[in-house]
């Protein structure tokens, strides 16, 4: 994938994250311990940068604010697709990309919607993904992986690569 021109990485990245949506930040606090939690993605720009909705008083603000370095992970069992994203944390107080990017079920979390105190921005600018892709239906991944077993054969667990960013 990485000898493909850096617009369709984009758009393969944008493509696997909308089909599941929901990530694991992972993040690194002061005493150089790991803590992750799930965030609904808001969105992938054109640049691959990935964007989320968050409370500005959060832990996670706190450590990216320690350490920006971060991981993306994004799991679809469904279709066995998986992605590890690194990236660089920043945060954005940007009212016009809050509404850009607004979604009703934001106001869930934030019901004072826009004008929530709380409310900003968390941009992961994103430099590497990695991704394993077999695109096959829990149903055939076990059959292929029976079959290898049955025939001695070797598991095809499909594609696998890294996107440079």
């Amino acid at each position: 994938m990485s000898t493909e021109p850096k617009a369709d990485q984009i758009k393969f990245l944008k493509d696997k994250i909308e089909d599941v949506r929901i990530a694991m930040l992972v993040t690194v606090n002061q005493n150089h311990e790991i803590h992750a939690r799930p965030m609904g993605t808001a969105k992938v720009d054109d640049e691959g940068n990935i964007w989320f909705f968050t409370n500005e008083y959060s832990s996670k603000v706190d450590e990216v604010s320690h350490e920006n370095k971060v991981v993306v992970t994004y799991s679809n069992p469904s279709n066995n697709t998986y992605l590890s994203i690194k990236g660089t944390a920043s945060l954005v107080d940007d009212k016009e990309k809050m509404k850009e990017l607004w979604n009703p079920i934001i106001k869930a979390f934030f019901p004072d919607g826009i004008d929530d105190p709380k409310l900003t921005l968390l941009k992961v600018d994103t430099q590497e993904a990695e991704y394993w892709d077999s695109n096959s239906s829990k149903m055939v991944v076990g059959f292929q992986m029976l079959k290898a077993i049955v025939t001695g054969g070797r598991y095809d667990q499909g594609d696998h690569g890294k996107i440079q960013l």
